[in-house]
């Protein structure tokens, strides 16, 4: 399994919202065309409503390489930047949990 959590911070309240579209475009394409994509979520931050959080969760490397060649994945990467402030990305390595093996 492979994973990572990214931070992004939206530049002001009408970014947060185009970030959002932007998000809802990108989630539907990744639901349907991406069977290595095992957890794609994206949450808000409580108290911080320019910050959105992503969790991903891939079946292995070559999954998560194969999600960020896909065409919808290409489009929201190349759109995001005018959007944000930051984004800082999280590399994880899973040590144990529940609905983590197969």
């Amino acid at each position: 399994m492979f994973g990572l959590m990214v931070r992004f911070t939206c530049k002001d309240e009408d970014s947060a919202e185009a970030f959002d579209r932007l998000v809802a475009e990108t989630i539907g394409k990744i639901e349907t065309e991406e069977p290595g994509t095992l957890v794609y979520a994206v949450h808000g931050v409580d108290g911080q409503p320019l910050q959105r959080i992503f969790y991903e969760l891939y079946r292995d490397r070559s999954a998560f390489d194969a999600h960020e060649e896909q065409e919808h994945v290409r489009r929201f990467l190349g759109a995001r930047d005018e959007l944000l402030a930051s984004v800082e990305v999280d590399w994880l390595n899973l040590h144990a949990g529940k609905g983590t093996t197969g």
